[in-house]
């Protein structure tokens, strides 16, 4: 079975004349007030402290833009409409957090949804121009 990050790295690579996408990463990690190298693997950090990086819970695996050229009436400009890209193995669930997200982008204006393999992924974004 292919697991998510494959299938994410195939879509990434597929969509790179499609428009601008990023790869949301996230983590965890401790600071302190001072750090001191004990050894190359070894680090002493005075009064610790765990903290989250990136994105908040539920946020997408890979977004950007896709351009969309709007209606003669409208100009004809090409603008740029966030796109959110919940990648998920054949068996992968999405959860609560990420349905949220994917509907607050709906909801104001952006494209999104759930890509389980490149051709997805493009159905994504074909939904959008």
């Amino acid at each position: 079975m292919t697991s998510e990050r494959q299938i994410q790295n195939e879509i990434r690579n597929a969509l790179t004349d499609a428009g601008l996408f990023f790869r949301a990463n996230v983590g965890k990690a401790w600071t302190g007030d001072q750090a001191h190298r004990i050894s190359p693997q070894v680090l002493h950090l005075q009064n610790p402290r765990p903290f989250d990086t990136g994105l908040p819970p539920g946020f997408c695996d890979l977004f950007g833009a896709t351009p969309v050229t709007i209606t003669p009436d409208m100009v004809g400009q090409t603008l740029a409409v966030f796109t959110a890209i919940e990648v998920k193995s054949a068996t992968g669930r999405v959860s609560m957090r990420q349905e949220r997200f994917l509907d607050a982008v709906a909801r104001v204006g952006g494209f999104g949804g759930v890509a389980r393999s490149v051709d997805d992924a493009l159905r994504i974004l074909r939904a959008t121009t």
